[in-house]
């Protein structure tokens, strides 16, 4: 994953410093009207990626049986219902994207078809490849020509390489050369087949929807289980790490391309990126994050007068901590939902702007109160600092910030789009000089601890352990071996 530069970071910095998101998957198998349930599914997906869009869909027949459209934007704007009737068919797979390896452009929105001797197959994928240089060079080397400068398309050029005799062994062969983090969605003319890595970074979930009149069910799978409610599919389980499903017209199998690898689930998850109404790795988002900030209260509580949560990321985990101090909860910031990005532009005086353009301090309840500010992160610190001085503006006496998970001190390497570590700020300062930096009252993270507990807590003895979560970002210390830490550590640790 390519490091951001000074100048990007200026030219792209949004008026909420927060990380990104890499992409959100959706599949649809034995539906009449496959195209428009996966455009559901992308709907509710949404906030995994804005940058492009995509569906293919497959009628069954033997030529031209895939056909897919793409666009650039939101999915709501791409998918209009005449776009939709345009794309037929009872098997589809969708993707919206946020790009974090591969150029911003149209040429590497997803999905991905391409003709081989296996025939056609079309991929969406979620998650980053660590070995992406290595694969590529020697595909290239056995004469694959790529259409994209996606990393995602190198999984089907290892496909459409492979000498296994089967589609099925193909897709294994290929999925255990390539490491990183992957939740992907294939479909062939008459197949839906989906994979997560071995580690299990990022999450998939496969759903049913029973069918008419004692008809065929169909079958769905999505990066999040928010994406079924809207289409009354019922959750089945999550795909397995290292495990391949394939639906066909014989039905449901699955396949095991590794095992024994420990898993690392991210757990940034849980923090910041799945909505709250998601079951992530066999656990409600609601639950977990309502209980980082329980915690959060038990390891750092001060005496105040009002808890207010910086919105959208902050409100779930504020609702948490108010229960747990019995300090009152409302909402001293109010978010405008309908500002866009338009407006922004590189200079500081506009940026400052934006801020006020998307949040607005409400007076009436911060003057005159001690306010204890909740947010999930921080990962510059400049919008941190733009809110303190704003709630303080607004005439709280008091302004103390706490945060939902430990410091961000190093970046992710597996779908996240992280700044270098020279950018994150708790890398660079310690805790002292971060409260100084945003000048907060007082200034207080989570424990990491604190957060794994509140991710597992309540789960049988079989559920996830804290161990198996990816907290590379908080740590330094990553799950694979490819990457160069000595390079990517913190410059400094936290005092």
């Amino acid at each position: 994953m390519p490091l951001i530069s000074n100048s990007a970071i200026e030219d792209e910095e949004t008026p909420f410093d927060k990380l990104r998101e890499e992409c959100g998957v959706m599949a649809v198998y034995n539906h009449p009207d496959a195209a428009r349930l996966t455009y559901w599914g992308l709907y509710s997906l949404q906030h995994r990626g804005q940058e492009s869009a995509g569906i293919a869909v497959s009628n069954g027949a033997e030529e031209n049986a895939i056909t897919d459209l793409k666009g650039m934007g939101l999915v709501s704007e791409i998918f209009t219902d005449p776009v939709l009737q345009r794309l037929p068919g009872h098997i589809a797979i969708g993707h919206t994207r946020y790009s974090t390896t591969g150029d911003s452009a149209l040429l590497n929105a997803q999905p991905i078809s391409v003709e081989s001797t296996k025939g056609l197959i079309a991929i969406a994928h979620n998650g980053n490849l660590t070995n992406l240089g290595n694969s590529r060079a020697r595909l290239e080397k056995d004469g694959a020509v790529f259409q994209t400068t996606s990393d995602s398309e190198i999984i089907v050029q290892l496909i459409a390489h492979s000498k296994g005799h089967t589609l099925i062994d193909c897709i294994a062969d290929s999925l255990a050369q390539v490491d990183g983090a992957f939740s992907i969605v294939m479909m062939t003319r008459n197949r839906i087949f989906a994979a997560r890595d071995p580690h299990g970074f990022r999450p998939l979930s496969m759903g049913r929807i029973t069918g008419k009149e004692g008809g065929p069910d169909t079958f769905v799978f999505a990066s999040e289980t928010c994406a079924f409610d809207l289409l009354h599919a019922k959750y089945e389980r999550d795909v397995e790490p290292g495990e391949l499903v394939m639906v066909s017209e014989d039905g449901v199998s699955s396949h095991f391309f590794s095992t024994g690898t420990p898993r690392q689930s991210c757990v940034f998850e849980h923090v910041y990126f799945a909505r709250p109404d998601s079951r992530i790795y066999g656990r409600w988002v609601q639950q977990s994050r309502e209980e980082m900030g329980r915690q959060l209260a038990r390891e750092s509580g001060v005496p105040a007068d009002l808890i207010v949560p910086v919105p959208d990321s902050g409100v779930t985990a504020a609702i948490g901590y108010a229960a747990e101090s019995g300090i009152p909860f409302n909402f001293g910031l109010i978010r405008n939902h309908y500002v866009g990005r338009t407006f922004i532009e590189p200079t500081q005086r506009v940026r400052d702007f934006g801020v006020r353009m998307k949040l607005n301090p409400n007076r009436s309840l911060l003057e005159g109160k001690r306010v204890i500010l909740i947010d999930d992160s921080i990962i510059r610190g400049t919008t941190s600092r733009k809110i303190v001085r704003m709630v303080r503006a607004a005439g709280a006496t008091e302004v103390h910030l706490r945060i939902s998970c430990p410091p961000t001190v190093a970046p992710c390497f597996y779908g996240v789009d992280t700044p270098s570590t020279e950018h994150l700020i708790a890398a660079q300062k310690n805790l002292e000089q971060i409260r100084e930096y945003i000048e907060a009252d007082s200034l207080a993270y989570l424990s990491l601890v604190g957060l794994t507990h509140s991710c597992t807590k309540g789960e049988p003895a079989t559920g996830m352990a804290p161990a198996s979560y990816c907290t590379a970002c908080y740590t330094g210390v990553y799950p694979t071996q490819v990457i160069d830490v000595s390079e990517i550590l913190p410059a400094t640790t936290l005092a």
